[in-house]
């Protein structure tokens, strides 16, 4: 029988930059200007709700401006043509747009997602895209509390779909980092662990990540111009044709 394979795939802002969307942390390691203990931790939160509701609105509003790109694009092909000949397909990702999913990828979202609100007292998820005022809050729907949060992991909280993201890091044959920067765990882990358990490595990032090794195959540049090309090579070492 022919052999299967594998193909993880773990994405981070590298691929959302190239579409206009900002990076909240600076070098400085201010999101925005402001904190992170202020605007992305849970006492955060409860010490300032309005701060932080008006900085998470705001990067909703953003996403209003932004299209995907070539990179998420190629992503969608790509998956589409592995799972024609047999092979399987994992999307992961880090970043908190919508941008997969608009380009009609199937994601796992680690950290959560913008366009989704969370009930803090009945833990109802609302997809909302319609209510992006920075001063007002929007209601839960399920049980009119009066304050839904943003449905996003904070620093301190505990990453969404962690055992899917384990079993698929057990099983795969490649993985491809794209525009990652190798300090934020435990997706920072994820490509040591793939490389640990013999997968083929691939690397695609503007600048050479923290957790990048000799052993991967490294592609230094810009997501939307370097992706579609290095899918292309991972296509062709599995043996699919991209066309």
């Amino acid at each position: 029988m022919p052999t299967t394979h594998h193909v993880l795939v773990l994405t981070g802002a590298g691929i959302s930059a190239d579409s206009g969307v900002r990076t909240f942390r600076d070098a400085g390691g201010l999101w925005e200007g402001h904190a992170v203990e202020d605007v992305a931790t849970p006492e955060g939160w409860e010490r300032d709700p309005r701060l932080v509701w008006r900085f998470y609105q705001q990067r909703r509003a953003q996403l209003r401006t932004v299209q995907p790109n070539a990179a998420h694009r190629a992503l969608v092909t790509f998956a589409d043509a592995l799972r024609q000949h047999g092979h399987t397909f994992t999307l992961v990702t880090q970043n908190v747009d919508d941008l997969h999913d608009r380009a009609g990828g199937e994601v796992l979202h680690m950290h959560g997602e913008l366009q989704r609100l969370r009930c803090e007292r009945c833990a109802a998820v609302v997809h909302d895209t319609l209510h992006v005022d920075p001063g007002r809050f929007v209601p839960c729907p399920e049980c009119e509390h009066p304050r839904l949060r943003p449905h996003i992991v904070w620093f301190g909280e505990m990453p969404f779909h962690l055992p899917a993201i384990d079993r698929a890091l057990r099983t795969c044959t490649h993985f491809v980092a794209i525009g990652t920067s190798g300090k934020v765990y435990p997706a920072a882990a994820m490509l040591q662990q793939a490389r640990a358990d013999g997968a083929i490595t691939w690397v695609q990032s503007l600048e050479p990540p923290d957790n990048l090794d000799g052993r991967d195959q490294y592609r230094q540049g810009r997501a939307a111009e370097v992706v579609p090309v290095l899918l292309r090579e991972v296509a062709a070492a599995i043996g699919v044709s991209l066309a």
